[in-house]
């Protein structure tokens, strides 16, 4: 979809403009924008005391999955990735280095307490290659000479063919809200039940918000 030439927000690293805020209305699938703007929400204002989550952008992760093992540190260094506990990643299926986009979302969370990748897909196994790829990429980077596990997480799934993005930003906030508590996410039951509906309409209430604010 072509960007607007209205810009509706500018919030830290993220500049949302007409065309991405459309999406929300569905049904559609959430661009990178737009998930990326979640994220920064996260952790500028939800999470913002929390110094123990890290939530990489889409378009990081995009750029992690392209580079030789060897350059994974020029994007997470910077990041503090290092003392972090739970670093959050929003994965899509692109594998161009060229172009935006892709057909399916799903959420890849490192969790140091527990010694695990874990995938967290709201199409079950649809991007489980995916995932296990950018995982096996990153083990080399994370492990530091140890082991981690890679474990498919069971979760709700979506009932459609647009609402992946939804499902990850709910994932995504459901297991840094669990973490706050238990310090580990193996045991976080992601079978609670998902409203894509009232959480497109929460974000755009969050967006038209902070717009009022500037």
């Amino acid at each position: 979809m072509a960007k607007s030439s209205s810009v509706v927000l500018s919030f830290h690293e993220i500049l949302l403009h007409q065309s991405d805020v459309e999406l929300l209305n569905g049904p559609f699938w959430l661009n990178d924008n737009i998930i990326s703007f979640y994220f920064e929400y996260l952790e500028k204002v939800m999470f913002a005391n929390n110094k123990d989550l890290l939530f990489v952008s889409p378009e990081v992760t995009q750029c992690i999955k392209m580079v030789q093992a060897s350059d994974i540190k020029l994007f997470l260094e910077p990041l503090g990735v290092d003392k972090k506990k739970f670093v959050f990643f929003a994965l899509n299926d692109n594998n161009s280095p060229d172009m935006a986009g892709g057909s399916h979302w799903s959420l890849l969370v490192y969790s140091k307490s527990d010694s695990c990748f874990f995938h967290v897909d709201s199409l079950s196994g649809s991007n489980h290659n995916v995932a296990w790829d950018f995982s096996s990429h990153l083990m080399s980077y994370l492990s530091k000479g140890g082991s981690i596990n890679f474990v498919d997480k069971e979760c709700v799934q979506q009932s459609n063919g647009y609402d992946c993005g939804v499902h990850v930003i709910c994932n995504t906030e459901r297991l840094a809200q669990y973490s706050q508590t238990h310090a580990e996410l193996n045991s976080c039951n992601m079978l609670i039940k998902i409203d894509p509906t009232v959480k497109r309409k929460e974000i755009q209430h969050i967006i038209q918000n902070l717009s009022k604010k500037l």
